[in-house]
C-alpha cells in the first residue's frame, strides 16, 4: 500500500477544499441567476454598494424582498430602458453628467451644476421609472409588489455617500430583463390603502393599528418635479427628537444635504413604493409598532405639497 507524507495530504486536502468551494460557488451562482418560479418572491440582498439578484424575471406581477444588509439606508428603483439602450449607456452616458453636475452643487455652484445636467442625452427622457422599493433602512427588509411590462431594466440605487457620490457611481446599477413570459402572479390584498397625486398629496384610507400591514400606493398623476423626478411613497418610523424640516429638506437628492448619508437623526425607513407610472398602483408590506410614523415622497418641499403626513399607531 502506497504511503503519503504531510505535504502530499496537505496537497490533497487543499485539493479537496478547492472543488467544495468551486461547487459552491457555482450553486450560489446559479441561485443568484435563476427565474423565480410562481409565488416566489425575488430575493434581492444588498451588503455593501451592490445588488445581489436575478439576471432574469417574468413580466407581469412580482413581488421583491430587498435584504438591505448593510450599514447604510437604501432603496432600489426599476427604470425601463429605451430599446437597444444598456447599462454601457449608463456608465457613459448618464452617470458622468449627474456626477459632474452634482460636484458643482456640493462645491456651492448650485446654477453650473443644474446646467451639468444639460448633457443628459434625449433618450434618458424616455426611461420609464416603473416602481421598487421605498428607503429602506439598515439591516432591515422591504416587501415590494409592482407589475413590470417585458425589456430591459436598470436597478439603481442614488442614495449618497457621505462625500456626496451617488450610489450608482458605486456600483449600484444592475442590468435585469423582464421576460414576454408573466409571472402568474396576482396583486396582494391590501388594508390601507394610499393615493399619491401632485394636486393632492398623500392621502390614505384604513386602519393603522400596531402589526403587519398591506398598503397599495396608487399613482394617481406622475411628472417630474423641481428636482426632476416623479413622487413616491416612503414609510419612516419617527422618534422624539425627529425634525420634520431637516427630513424634508433630506428628501431632496438635488441639495447638497440631499440624500446624504447618514440619514436624520431619528428618522428609521420601513420601506415603501419607489416612482411609478400614472395610474399603476404598487404594494409593499410593513409591520406597525406603537409609535409616530409618517407617509413622505422623495419631493422637495413635501410639507407645502401635502406629501408628508404624520400619524400615531397606538
Amino acid at each position: 500500500m502506497n504511503s503519503f507524507n504531510n505535504k502530499q495530504l496537505l496537497t490533497i486536502a487543499l485539493l479537496f477544499l478547492s472543488m467544495i468551494a468551486c461547487k459552491q460557488h457555482q450553486k450560489n451562482k446559479e441561485q443568484i441567476n435563476t427565474k423565480p418560479t410562481q409565488n416566489q418572491a425575488i430575493e434581492i440582498t444588498t451588503r455593501s454598494m451592490e445588488f445581489i439578484a436575478p439576471d432574469t424575471i417574468s413580466s407581469g406581477w412580482n413581488t421583491f424582498k430587498y435584504h438591505n444588509l448593510s450599514n447604510e439606508t437604501h432603496f432600489f428603483l426599476l427604470d425601463k430602458y429605451p430599446e437597444g439602450k444598456t447599462i454601457k449607456n449608463t456608465q457613459e452616458e448618464i452617470i458622468p453628467p449627474f456626477e459632474k453636475g452634482m460636484r458643482l452643487i456640493n462645491e456651492g455652484n448650485s446654477k453650473e451644476g443644474f446646467e451639468a445636467f444639460n448633457a443628459l442625452p434625449e433618450w434618458f427622457f424616455s426611461v420609464v421609472f416603473s416602481g421598487g422599493s421605498g428607503l429602506i433602512g439598515p439591516r432591515s427588509t422591504s416587501i415590494t409588489t409592482i407589475k413590470l411590462d417585458p425589456g430591459y431594466y436598470i436597478m439603481e440605487c442614488y442614495v449618497k455617500m457621505p462625500n456626496g457620490m451617488f450610489h450608482t457611481s458605486m456600483g449600484m446599477a444592475k442590468p435585469i430583463i423582464v421576460t414576454n413570459e408573466d409571472s402568474g402572479n396576482s396583486p396582494p390584498i391590501a388594508d390601507v390603502g394610499i393615493t399619491i397625486s401632485k394636486e393632492e398629496g398623500i392621502k390614505y384610507s384604513g386602519n393603522l393599528v400596531t402589526g403587519e400591514h398591506i398598503f397599495s400606493v396608487y399613482f394617481k398623476d406622475q411628472s417630474p418635479h423641481e428636482h426632476f423626478i416623479g413622487h413616491d411613497v416612503n414609510l419612516v418610523k419617527l422618534s422624539n427628537n425627529a425634525d420634520l424640516n431637516q427630513l424634508e429638506s433630506w428628501m431632496n437628492w438635488s441639495t447638497p444635504f440631499g440624500l446624504k448619508t447618514p440619514v436624520p437623526n431619528g428618522v428609521a425607513f420601513l420601506g415603501g413604493v419607489n416612482e411609478s407610472p400614472k395610474g399603476s398602483t404598487g404594494y409593499f408590506k410593513a409591520t406597525l409598532s406603537s409609535g409616530k410614523y409618517a407617509f413622505i415622497s422623495e419631493v422637495p418641499n413635501s410639507q407645502s405639497k401635502r406629501m408628508l403626513k404624520v400619524f400615531t399607531v397606538k
